[in-house]
């Protein structure tokens, strides 16, 4: 018979009592926010056509991001997951140059994407309402 390598290993992990460290949390946001600007280009690109389009659709374009809640609520998660996606993808550009690859370097790396990111957002917030 085969026996197990180690017999105390789970065989069903509870994910919810998996406590991710931030250097994670921020890697598995910058993917999802690369899903979302993946996404969000339907919005965009409907919107740079529309605008193009003629002097009306301009007009129509820049109505509805002036007084649609929904619009700019849409224009500001684009530009809040633009802004995250950015910072932590310079943060990935750091690591792949051996930049701060230590455990302590990897956890100041995830804080400063994290401020840095809240604060873009919040100017993005800003600039769209």
């Amino acid at each position: 018979m085969y026996k197990a390598v180690n017999s105390k290993r789970p065989v069903n992990l509870d994910l919810t009592t998996i406590h991710f460290p931030l250097p994670a949390l921020t890697s598995i946001a910058h993917r999802i926010t690369g899903v979302i600007l993946f996404i969000g280009l339907i919005f965009a690109f409907w919107a740079l056509g529309k605008s193009l389009s003629s002097p009306a659709g301009f007009d129509a374009v820049s109505d509805v991001l002036a007084n649609n809640f929904l619009a700019k609520l849409i224009a500001w998660g684009l530009l809040s997951a633009l802004a995250f996606h950015f910072v932590a993808g310079i943060k990935h550009l750091l690591m792949d140059a051996d930049i701060g690859v230590t455990l302590e370097g990897g956890v100041q790396k995830a804080q400063i994407t994290v401020v840095v990111s809240a604060v873009l957002i919040i100017l993005a917030g800003v600039w769209v309402w």
